[in-house]
């Protein structure tokens, strides 16, 4: 990779958020076998490079397959907490400060792995990194758009137990020929129960899906979001109401979203007005954390040190935190900027 260097230690070093994770999508391939083998599960592969090998995708779909068959290695609490820790370190090195982290109780509950189980684990861990880092967190369960509705909304009543562990509702999966409209009754329901939400739309959707989704499901936020360049009125839309889009390059690049990161559409959302994030999906699957998308776009798209600063800062404020929390962290970022550049 030949970003400038100086460019690097600075992505390195600036405080961040991410608010598109999906912690089964963090699950690498070391973890997966100790898990397997823990828990006396079969991996078709034998072997963590084959494993690997395998993590060559041509859409969504081939992903999700694969990503469902390694979520079936966890099985306890402490399988979930093992996996969401390891997350913890790798965000903590990279400077994320705040994490927003999708899971989907469905994958697990479909094979009769219990709701309590799932939340439990990674709740555990989401309080451990706070006492001993200092990342604050906020949950995200995720309804899956290729199940049927009634199926999101018992998942829904089961969550309602943990109602302040849980800040927003979302939608992931299959998107094509699942549009956020599917969903509608399950979202209003959630609505109604005092939780936000937020949805995947975009990716590989048309422009029509975001508008569903801000329209039908009143997300706070679009995940992806990608195809919103294709609507001039929706663009507009989103920038006049700065309604965010955690974008994630990645991943956007080994799903074939885009063809290159030289084509990703993020600065032109950036020059269009939008409130537009850096994330990284599911980044065991994708080739990259947090810091490995900044700078594989910095390179790509010759981002300046101002553009990745206001990333960082628009990180933040696209958080589910408090008005007086994001300010306390964006003046960090504000000092951080003066610190390097007085280097």
């Amino acid at each position: 990779m030949n970003v400038n260097k100086s460019l690097g230690e600075f992505i390195k070093g600036i405080p961040k958020a991410e608010l598109h994770l999906h912690i089964e999508g963090t699950l690498e391939p070391e973890l997966m076998f100790e898990l397997a083998k823990r828990n006396n599960i079969k991996i078709r592969q034998n072997s963590i490079q084959e494993l690997r090998d395998a993590y060559h995708f041509n859409n969504l779909q081939e992903f999700l397959d694969i990503y469902y068959e390694g979520a079936s290695v966890l099985i306890t609490e402490q399988d979930f907490y093992d996996m969401t820790w390891a997350y913890i370190e790798k965000a903590h090195s990279q400077n994320v400060l705040h994490a927003e982290i999708f899971f989907d109780p469905q994958t697990h509950t479909n094979r009769g792995i219990s709701f309590d189980t799932v939340i439990n684990g990674i709740h555990r861990t989401l309080d451990d990194a706070e006492a001993k880092f200092g990342i604050t967190s906020k949950l995200i369960p995720c309804f899956l758009r290729d199940v049927d509705p009634k199926s999101a909304m018992e998942t829904l009543n089961q969550a309602c137990a943990y109602k302040n562990w849980i800040t927003a509702f979302g939608l992931d999966s299959a998107e094509v020929g699942n549009p956020p409209s599917k969903f509608k009754e399950v979202f209003k329901s959630a609505l109604d129960k005092g939780f936000l939400t937020v949805a995947h739309a975009g990716e590989e959707g048309p422009a029509e899906y975001v508008w569903e989704a801000i329209n039908l499901l009143k997300v706070s936020r679009i995940d992806h979001g990608n195809h919103s360049m294709d609507d001039e009125t929706l663009v507009k839309h989103l920038s006049k109401t700065q309604i965010p889009l955690t974008v994630c390059p990645l991943s956007n690049l080994k799903l074939k979203v885009v063809k290159s990161l030289e084509d990703h559409p993020l600065k032109k959302m950036m020059k269009s007005g939008l409130l537009v994030t850096l994330n990284s999906d599911d980044p065991a699957y994708f080739g990259g954390y947090v810091n490995e998308n900044y700078l594989v776009l910095a390179e790509s798209l010759a981002l300046t040190i101002e553009e990745i600063s206001q990333l960082a800062k628009n990180s933040f404020l696209a958080s589910f935190l408090d008005e007086n929390e994001k300010e306390i962290i964006i003046k960090k970022i504000e000092e951080y900027n003066i610190s390097f550049h007085s280097k």
